[in-house]
């Protein structure tokens, strides 16, 4: 592939609800530009896009490919997204690096949660978009009621480009407003009055967009007078750019129709990296890249994607990190088309491109030279709200498991690996069950490691609510020297995690053994007399005790301090705590009523609700962490997935007594077997 320039250069994100069409259309394009002679099917497990086994296994996309296509001197780099709301990290980076956005809409279903999902990321990110029709050649498509909906939905800026020409199986042609020409595939045919007419009408929309992008037009507008080709386009242009024109084009990508008309759009009025804000530079300048992806392949190794911000990226190059401050030396560069790697001389500011191996690279670091350092903002991942214990099936493959989830996560950093001391369990995070079925299906298809998903267990602790005064005393004669140990503690309730005092007086114990006691006690701490979890907020005050001159020593005493810790605790009106997190829940304001009795199903407790600028309202509560685990499957069901949250663990509190005493019953028989 040859090397392109800055302004030859469009990044497009392919972005909407899952099973739109997405892949497909890269398809179509491919097929277009002639680099495929057929076009690939998702659920033949043949398209260029979808290459890993997991997206043909399942049949959907699980991660963003980049298809570039050379089209009319032009350079467009795809940025395949999926649709599939687990995989939504995938969008955010492709986001990060796009300039502009196509929002692909399945015909026969309309306006999907994933469409407005699509359209909302756009909208976030300032970036001009064009919203394809795909699959106009299905049945019961009625265009014109889905470009009511649309207008309706997202206002007036969104104006078709094209109209269709038949519909069901039997649509086969579009007609293009601007040019007022019909063209059955890519072949000009004669224009129906009725056909004529519906698209001057629109026309007459796009030419009012036109007017309103300067003075001077607009003074011609009103005037009668027609615009040349040049302001048409000039002023289309400008009004697509500043966001105020959404252009819609349509087709059916599986047939290849649409995609000719949609690259030809594209590349008139869509940003050039060199109008993208985010390009610093032009290729003369100094270097600088972002990584946006990492792809980990067990037999390629580590591939690093990255777009170049500034100058020009060229292989064997001294490159910096300034993050980490560790230098190392660029290997080949390419372009990458699917998983096809494409030979690459140099890559120009602006454009996508891929190198392998680097050490000291992951997604969301800046490449730069190491005399003009450079950091762009690292990518705002969503926080992992889905928890799954994962542990091996065999013991032996503990290191297997940790060594393969550590690979993945340099190539989805969306997941979460944490070790939790308290429950002795690993815990993924991530956004979904799909998300991290997926991540065990590639520990065992990539690393050979077989692994268990579980509801992970709660890290509960335990307190005292009283005081208690005890005895322990350790005595044992065996032949030989005998142990003895006695100790009298006072246990309280402490704010401070663990407090030891001391209060001997005529040395009852000797002061040499009193760090033993302390030691005793601290070890108990790990495990409780209820369930077995760790203690918190106690206060244990040696006050008296007794020694033997021949038979003491520190182990004697350990044991003694023991024994006072677990009658102490018992007398000391025991109770359990659980986590408490902090919960924000964006949501439709439709479902509020839902969600707020759902939350309280849950023993959660609404703290106030803020209204959004979109219109959509920010639910702050707090619910206990053992309600919140799998939240996120059911709030995807309540709000049929347009609702969002985050979750932080802010503090324990008491454990209602009902469900305290079935957690210690299941604690305790559990060790009786």
């Amino acid at each position: 592939m040859k090397t392109y320039n800055t302004d030859q250069i469009r990044n497009v994100a392919l972005i909407g609800h899952s099973s739109c069409g997405k892949t497909s259309l890269t398809e179509a394009f491919l097929f277009d530009t002639k680099v495929i002679n057929r076009i690939g099917k998702v659920e033949d497990g043949n398209t260029v896009s979808d290459f890993d086994k997991e997206e043909k296994d399942r049949q959907v996309s699980i991660s963003t490919s980049i298809i570039p296509v050379e089209y009319d001197n032009t350079k467009i780099n795809f940025l395949d997204t999926p649709g599939y709301f687990d995989f939504v990290g995938e969008v955010y980076g492709a986001l990060r690096v796009a300039s502009s956005a196509v929002i692909v809409i399945d015909a026969s279903s309309g306006i999907e949660v994933g469409t407005e999902k699509a359209w909302k990321y756009a909208e976030q990110r300032k970036l001009p978009r064009i919203i394809f029709v795909n699959k106009m050649d299905k049945e019961n498509v009625k265009f014109d009621v889905l470009l009511d909906n649309l207008r309706e939905k997202f206002g007036n800026r969104v104006v078709p480009f094209a109209i269709p020409l038949g519909k069901g199986d039997k649509y086969d042609g579009y007609m293009d407003i601007l040019e007022r020409q019909c063209y059955i595939g890519t072949e000009p045919v004669e224009t129906l009055p009725d056909t004529a007419e519906k698209a001057e009408n629109f026309r007459s929309i796009l030419m009012e967009s036109v007017a309103e992008t300067d003075e001077e037009m607009l003074e011609k507008f009103f005037e009668g007078e027609e615009f040349t080709d040049e302001e048409i386009h000039d002023g289309l242009k400008k009004a697509v750019l500043a966001g105020e024109l959404v252009p819609v084009v349509l087709g059916a990508a599986s047939k290849g129709l649409g995609a000719s008309l949609l690259m030809s759009v594209i590349k008139e009025y869509m940003p050039t990296e060199q109008d993208a804000e985010d390009v610093k530079a032009d290729s003369s300048a100094p270097l600088s890249a972002f990584v946006f992806k990492t792809i980990v392949d067990p037999f390629v190794g580590k591939i690093t994607l990255f777009k170049v911000m500034s100058g020009t990226i060229k292989k064997d190059a001294d490159i910096y990190n300034a993050k980490i401050q560790e230098s190392e030396r660029l290997g080949n560069v390419f372009y990458m088309r699917g998983k096809e790697q494409l030979e690459a001389s140099e890559i120009k500011a602006g454009d996508i491109g891929a190198t392998s191996k680097l050490q000291y690279f992951a997604t969301g670091d800046t490449i730069s030279l190491k005399t003009n350092l450079v950091e762009y903002d690292e990518i705002d991942f969503p926080k992992p709200c889905y928890f799954m214990a994962v542990r091996a099936k065999t013991k032996d493959n503990d290191e297997k498991v940790g060594l393969g989830l550590h690979k993945l996560n340099e190539e989805d950093p969306t997941f979460s690996i944490e070790r939790n001391s308290e429950t002795k369990e690993q815990v993924l995070g991530g956004q979904g069950n799909i998300q991290l079925e997926v991540i065990a299906s590639k520990l065992r298809n990539n690393f050979k490691v077989e692994v268990e998903l579980s509801p992970p267990k709660v890290a509960y602790r335990e307190t005292i609510r009283g005081k208690s005064d005890v005895q322990g005393k350790h005595k044992k004669q065996s032949g030989g020297a005998g142990q003895y140990g006695d100790v009298h503690i006072r246990f309280e309730p402490s704010e401070e995690e663990f407090v030891f005092s001391e209060e001997i007086f005529g040395g009852s114990v000797p002061r040499n053994f009193i760090p033993a006691v302390e030691k005793g006690l601290r070890e108990c701490l790990d495990k409780g007399t209820l369930a077995g979890c760790k203690v918190v907020g106690i206060k244990a005050t040696l006050y008296d005790g007794s020694y033997h001159d021949v038979d003491s020593n520190e182990m004697a005493f350990k044991i003694a301090a023991s024994l006072a810790f677990r009658k102490g605790m018992a007398e000391a009106k025991p109770i359990l705590l659980e986590p408490v997190a902090k919960v924000e829940i964006n949501i439709p304001d439709e479902y509020l009523g839902d969600i707020m009795g759902d939350m309280n199903k849950r023993r959660g407790r609404i703290l106030g609700m803020e209204q959004q600028t979109d219109g959509s309202q920010l639910v702050m509560a707090e619910a206990p962490m053992a309600e919140m685990y799998t939240y996120a499957i059911e709030l995807k069901s309540m709000t049929q997935a347009r609702g969002s949250f985050t979750m932080e663990f802010i503090r324990y509190d008491e454990m209602p007594t009902n469900m305290a005493e079935k957690v210690v019953a299941d604690y305790k028989a559990k060790n009786e077997n």
